[in-house]
């Protein structure tokens, strides 16, 4: 099959790379893509967001399948447009989106699920956010209820660092949605759907914050590791028991089936699991380091999800490895980051054995290989256990360089000394 993936980040150079080990994928295409996506497949110069532009270049290059990697051109529409031309779709419609486009909807379709949940309300008003603070307490969690690429989300100690966050969403035009905080250790878990059916991936565990031991403010991840081997025993049959298979179903029942992957953030916490948040695509960084380990075909996984025919009872195959992934990310990320510095050593990470290098903003210019967003790539490494993987990963990271790089140096730390502890149910 032929198959484009639109999207220009680290998650869609990690999908194009597991679909390039499915024996049946016989081309793959990228739109935008990036400077190291280009190396793997051709990349064409479109706005995935514009659902015009994506349906014109998949009739162009008559593709069997279109996968569609970020947020943004999901609540646009793309998946509706494309699918209107005659194409299979690995990716929700604008309506099952807004599980990711709006916390409150996501809210409203859980508690109609009986799905478990942090309790929250949604504030429109200063005083709206002043009650909820109030009712709620310390630590305070504040959320724009509307797409911010996993940076909208505030949790602090502070009241009034809280009550600024909600202010800020309401002079952009927004609402938040302000929740009781959530004890325990989190888990990212992705589950592809058929809009019936639903198949979990391998759990792994992302981080939020810039800085060492989750301090600074969030960002869109800087690293993740999978699998987890502080979960309980029926830690993710539970999660599509009650969370998942639920979900799906009241999409379905609603006449907005998901097709794609349902982004289940979790908490493991004192009264038993909660949902955190839904996305409705792959993860970033937590892609980098699952796909990594899949052994199934990636391709034919898609491709029955986007028909409506994924088995139910399917066993994946997985690498018995560990995969860990440190994000390295460009000067003053997450505010403005620095472009245009010449990043040097991506080669020699590439030739670590276990090793191998995924883009997120990167492009190529006449100087080389230079940093063009936020996050810039991500290192990626497999190994016999947490501590082989990171020792890995962290070489990787040390063979790369720019002027103003930044990452992380304890991804994963705390697993691999197992200091992860599920708190004691109350």
């Amino acid at each position: 099959m032929k198959v484009l993936v639109l999207g220009p980040g680290g998650r869609e150079h990690a999908i194009i790379r597991a679909l390039q080990r499915d024996s049946s994928v016989t081309e793959v295409h990228s739109a935008p893509g990036n400077a190291g996506i280009a190396a793997h497949a051709p990349v064409h110069a479109i706005d995935a967001n514009n659902p015009l532009e994506a349906v014109e270049l998949a009739q162009e290059l008559a593709v069997d399948l279109v996968v569609v990697g970020p947020e943004a051109p999901l609540v646009a529409g793309v998946s509706d447009a494309l699918r209107d031309a005659g194409f299979a779709v690995f990716g929700p419609s604008k309506p099952a989106a807004l599980l990711e486009g709006s916390k409150a909807f996501a809210k409203e379709v859980m508690a109609a699920a009986g799905v478990p949940t942090a309790l929250a309300r949604v504030a429109a008003t200063k005083e709206e956010a002043e009650s909820a603070l109030a009712a709620f307490g310390a630590p305070y969690v504040v959320k724009d209820d509307g797409l911010a690429a996993g940076k909208g989300v505030i949790v602090t100690e502070d009241y009034d660092d809280a009550l600024a966050h909600a202010e800020t969403c309401f002079a952009a035009g927004g609402t938040v949605v302000i929740e009781e905080y959530l004890d325990g250790p989190e888990v990212s878990l992705f589950v592809l759907s058929d809009g019936t059916n639903c198949v979990p991936l391998s759990p792994a565990q992302d981080f939020k914050r810039i800085f060492d031991e989750d301090r600074g403010p969030n960002t869109g991840g800087m690293g993740a590791y999978t699998p987890l081997p502080w979960l309980p025993e029926g830690f993710v049959e539970e999660v599509i028991q009650r969370v998942a298979a639920p979900t799906i179903a009241e999409m379905n029942h609603r006449g907005t089936p998901f097709v794609g992957v349902l982004y289940c953030g979790l908490a493991a916490t004192s009264r038993g699991i909660r949902v955190i948040e839904f996305n409705a695509r792959f993860g970033d960084p937590e892609t980098q380091a699952v796909l990594t380990r899949l052994k199934t075909p990636l391709g034919r996984l898609l491709m029955a999800a986007a028909k409506g025919e994924l088995p139910a009872d399917i066993e994946l195959d997985w690498d018995p490895r560990t995969a860990v992934d440190v994000v390295m990310a460009a000067e003053n990320y997450p505010d403005t980051p620095r472009r245009g510095d010449v990043i040097t050593g991506i080669e020699a990470a590439n030739a670590l054995e276990g090793v191998h290098v995924d883009h997120a903003g990167t492009v190529s210019t006449d100087r080389g290989i230079e940093t063009a967003g936020g996050r810039v790539l991500a290192v990626v490494a497999l190994g016999e256990d947490l501590a082989d993987a990171r020792e890995r990963a962290y070489s990787g990271v040390a063979a790369i360089s720019w002027d103003g790089a930044q990452n992380r140096s304890d991804i994963a730390l705390a697993a691999a000394e197992n200091r992860i502890t599920i708190p004691a149910p109350l």
